[in-house]
């Protein structure tokens, strides 16, 4: 990860939430079943501060399936692969 003055390079993932340029930390996986397949998983990356916003955002609309660190995601994912 690379941070210079508040500044996150291009390879850092960055959280979702609108203006936000904080490196990520998790990961909200979550699915609209109106327009995705069951297995279907999109996902928004949140920081510490806005993962519960995000969450609650997401959860509110029944859209939300799983929280999890971005490292986890990123082991399932290689794990998946």
């Amino acid at each position: 990860m690379i941070v210079d003055n508040d500044r996150v390079s291009d390879e850092t993932p960055i959280c979702s939430a609108k203006g936000c340029r904080v490196p990520a930390v998790w990961v909200l996986a979550w699915n609209n079943p109106k327009l995705h397949t069951p297995e279907r998983r999109k996902t928004w990356l949140a920081c510490e501060e806005h993962r519960e916003h995000l969450s609650q955002f997401l959860g509110v609309r029944g859209f939300l399936k799983d929280v999890v660190t971005l490292g986890e995601w990123s082991s399932r994912s290689a794990s998946d692969g």
